[in-house]
């Protein structure tokens, strides 16, 4: 179990995490929820209603770590073949489909990272240090989520855009700033796969 997930009885998934494992997959769901931000009417609204039809923004964000994670629904009109027109047409249809979903995307990516946080701060401590991470069916699909949004973050921030690139990784020198933001993404990879595993198992 130590490193990697297992399937556990009733359909969930447990793994065995250290200390510094622990706070590391914390924090990083903290700086997610942050760089995600609130609803639109801020974590408590006053009219829940309101915000289920609250209209989302039109233009993608401009940070590249929110545009990796909120894409554009069609192509790129930039890098799409065609006339001006076609291009045109599909950037109105990108921000009209962006308009009426990012709101719906956020908030299941938030719920995402809160379900990371408040089973890891639920957590008993084993003697040895660390703990043993159980999840339901229900929590290992958010757990899911959050681990692919995470590593989609980190790929942005390391511009990673193809296996190519993950391959140029695996060879930085030891002393490159990038190696522990580097050695997260491979280790979180190394999660969400055996994850996806289980849960198809």
């Amino acid at each position: 179990m130590p490193g990697h997930f297992e399937p556990i009885p009733g359909g969930g998934a447990a793994v065995a995490l250290d200390d510094v494992e622990i706070s590391i997959i914390r924090s990083l769901a903290v700086q997610l929820l942050e760089l995600i931000g609130p609803g639109p009417g801020g974590d408590a609204p006053e009219d829940p209603l309101a915000e289920l039809f609250a209209e989302g923004p039109s233009e993608p964000p401009a940070d590249p770590v929110l545009r990796r994670l909120f894409p554009d629904a069609y192509v790129d009109p930039e890098q799409a073949p065609g006339t001006a027109a076609e291009a045109e047409e599909r950037r109105a249809h990108s921000s009209e489909f962006r308009r009426y979903t990012e709101n719906d995307l956020r908030a299941g990516k938030r719920e995402n990272a809160l379900v990371v946080i408040r089973s890891l701060d639920a957590l008993a401590p084993v003697d040895e240090g660390g703990a043993i991470l159980k999840l339901a069916p229900a929590e290992s699909r958010c757990w899911l989520g959050a681990l692919n949004d995470l590593r989609l973050a980190i790929g942005a921030r390391l511009e990673i855009t193809d296996e190519d690139d993950t391959d140029l990784l695996y060879r930085l020198p030891d002393e490159d700033p990038r190696k522990p933001m580097v050695l997260a993404y491979l280790w979180l990879g190394g999660l969400q796969e055996t994850l996806v595993t289980t849960l198809m198992s």
